[in-house]
């Protein structure tokens, strides 16, 4: 005859194993934390270690303006240089008309190429 016998299964076992697994669980979780701060003071302290004296920013400063001041005055020479060249009046109506394009950027094209119309219609419709 065969016997239904249920397992007997310890209550105060099952909750110990329950009880282990969450603080496990936890211990992962500080053991992260700790990972992470231990990371961003390593950072920091790097950061720390490294300051930027004021000599070096005002000499960074000075190149960046003494670059602005070249390319400025780069533009300049080159508007002046533009405005030298001699344009008929004819040929920017006729590339305004055509391209349909504003007058100013008719005038610089045809600057550009220093007056040649065929040059700055090739430059336009490529």
């Amino acid at each position: 005859m065969a016997t239904n016998e249920t397992p007997c299964v310890n209550l105060e076992e099952t909750e110990v194993e329950e009880n282990d697994a969450e603080s496990e669980s936890k211990g992962k979780k500080v053991a992260r934390h700790d990972a992470g701060a231990a990371d961003l003071e390593k950072v920091t302290d790097y950061v720390e270690e490294k300051e930027i004296a004021s000599q070096d920013i005002q000499d960074a400063m000075r190149v960046v303006s003494d670059r602005q001041n070249k390319e400025a005055k780069a533009k300049h020479e080159k508007e002046k240089e533009l405005s030298k060249v001699k344009i008929n009046k004819d040929d920017v109506d006729y590339i305004v008309q055509e391209m349909e394009i504003s007058r100013t950027q008719a005038e610089r094209v045809l600057r550009e190429y220093k007056g040649n119309i065929v040059d700055a219609l090739g430059f336009l419709t490529n």
